[in-house]
């Protein structure tokens, strides 16, 4: 077996545990693909904007696809980054990658040089297969910015591209692959052991930018598996697909669940309620796994009444809190089934279940998909605590990750000696095992599904010429749940607009979206708490003060 350098990986007696129980079933997520296939050759599988596939086409163009990568040189274990839109080749990009061993990095659309610098450096990433253009984003200057500081990566693979010869044709690659014996052969002798890494998702930094988490083949499918099961789906499912398609949730509980149940996915990149209740009714779609916001927007639509949207039976929520008014107006409204969850890139994964009963489905984020992870709300000592007691929420099991990718002095700080990841959430578990997530510890906001990181914008943020201190809170939001706000302090003498720091971030930082506050507030000096430290307390409950005013005003 060939293992990852930088990677932890599992204690041989929890991988014996977890492998004897059978609750890692030893199959790889090529296969995942290549059993769907297999069974159900000629259903209708895949379903955007351009193009229809059954699962013997996906198939058939993963396997094309993973023949020329071979050929370009892609070794096992190799890193590829992949930043593709809620497009078909995302996810053929994605099984093509698994079905040679090779390790996808998942990028959101919206990441720019300032993240992909840092994950391709972390990860040294030798190929990225990303778009030339997508919606107003040119990404040849990213790409050529990127290669200067990256010369690791030597091959650039673009998608839905036009003609530039310094670079590959995801197209070409695949209409170029000859699939006969000897192709086919060399494919299944790179078929890699479950127990290898598949993945990696960057996640978002409490401390900086984003950490990198690895997961093997086994622990990911039991990810996948367990969370098809509790969303009930089956080879009947229709899978709408509307966050990006790189986010965990949509990914791991959307994409990969729909396979592993032989279901249909249908993708799409526009997220106005409109769009969405044209394809809900053109595609009969009957589960939508998505963030609160897109629920909201649904609701609130006047137009969803031109459209026969009967045929949505359930929606699973995550990547943000469901406020029991959303929940309740779900059921009336739209007549479905309402599954709230809780998880992360980590592996974490909770979900409601169909049939619980009102309070609990909106007091809680139900209970673990898995049910062979363990959930424990611990004091700061490391002590299990009794039911119904808040407390940091610790996990374990076969689908949670075991360290960040060559970050050992950050492991040693997020795992206990036992093993449990420390999420840095808050919760209680009650006596039916019900979590509750009752704060953070960590310094993240969440925004519309986004796990946004408050400390990586104020370091960013630190570096203006004109700027003495900063501070990063997530101000309430009845629409994306939080919203980005700064407070900043200049330095004397002087001064600067909301504009002028939105266009620094941007052009010197190479900022993405994610990094843009939404609101800044000037002050003259900072609250701190009794220590000296920034009091983020104080900065939420001033702007939440002025919030409640501007909305009384109007």
């Amino acid at each position: 077996m060939t293992t990852l350098e930088g990677h932890a990986p599992y204690n041989e007696e929890d991988a014996d545990y977890y492998s004897k129980r059978r609750w890692w079933a030893g199959l790889n997520l090529g296969g995942l693909l290549d059993k769907a296939a297999d069974i159900y050759p000629d259903k209708e599988a895949l379903v955007d904007s351009q193009c229809r596939l059954t699962y013997a086409q996906v198939r058939d163009k993963a396997n094309r696809l993973a023949v020329s990568l071979m050929d370009l040189g892609i070794q096992p274990l190799e890193r590829v980054l992949l930043q593709v839109p809620n497009w078909h080749e995302y996810v053929v990009s994605y099984f093509a990658l698994q079905k040679i061993g090779a390790i996808p990095i998942i990028l959101i659309a919206r990441y720019r040089q300032y993240e992909i610098n840092h994950l391709a450096a972390m990860s040294e990433a030798t190929t990225w297969i990303v778009p030339d253009f997508f919606r107003k984003t040119d990404y040849l200057p990213i790409i050529s910015d990127v290669l200067e500081e990256n010369p690791t990566l030597k091959r650039i693979i673009l998608v839905r591209s036009r003609e530039h010869k310094q670079y590959l044709s995801f197209e070409k690659l695949i209409s170029s692959a000859e699939l006969n014996d000897r192709s086919l052969m060399a494919l299944e002798k790179r078929r890699p052991e479950a127990t290898q890494v598949a993945h990696m998702g960057p996640t978002g930094g409490t401390t900086g930018l984003p950490k990198i988490v690895p997961h093997t083949h086994n622990a990911l499918l039991c990810k996948i598996e367990y969370s098809a099961r509790a969303c009930e789906m089956g080879n009947e499912t229709i899978c709408l697909i509307v966050a990006p398609a790189a986010h965990d949730l949509p990914f791991v509980n959307g994409i990969c669940a729909t396979i592993f149940a032989y279901g249909k996915l249908v993708m799409m990149n526009r997220t106005e309620a409109e769009s969405i209740c044209q394809v809900i009714e053109k595609e009969k779609i009957n589960t939508a796994v998505w963030v609160p916001t897109l629920t909201s927007r649904l609701i609130e639509a006047d137009c969803r009444h031109r459209y026969d949207l009967s045929s949505l039976k359930k929606i699973h929520s995550g990547g943000g809190p469901s406020s029991r008014r959303l929940i309740l107006d779900t059921i009336k409204e739209l007549g479905c089934a309402y599954l709230s969850g809780y998880g992360g890139t980590e592996g974490m994964l909770t979900l409601s279940r169909i049939g619980t009963d009102i309070d609990t489905l909106c007091s809680t984020v139900g209970k673990p998909t898995c049910p062979y992870d363990t959930f424990q709300v611990v004091d700061p000592q490391g002590n299990v605590l009794p039911c119904d007691t808040e407390g940091h929420l610790v996990v374990k099991g076969p689908s949670i990750f075991t360290g960040y990718y060559n970050l050992a002095e950050e492991n040693k700080r997020n795992f206990t000696k036992d093993g449990f990841f420390r999420t840095g959430d808050l919760a209680k578990i009650d006596a039916r095992g019900y979590i509750s997530i009752t704060g953070r510890l960590k310094s993240i906001i969440k925004r519309g599904g986004e796990s946004i990181s408050a400390s990586e914008i104020e370091n960013l943020m630190s570096d203006h010429p004109a700027i003495a201190s900063v501070g990063v809170v997530g101000m309430p939001d009845p629409v994306m749940g939080e919203r980005v706000c700064a407070y900043v302090v200049l330095k004397n003498g002087e001064e600067l607009r909301f504009e002028q720091i939105i266009s620094w971030l941007k052009n010197e930082k190479g900022a993405s979206v994610l990094q843009l506050p939404e609101r800044i507030e000037f002050v003259s000096e900072m609250p701190l708490t009794a220590t000296g430290k920034l009091d983020k307390k104080g900065l939420l409950e001033d702007i939440k003060e002025k919030i409640t005013r501007e909305t009384h005003a109007v």
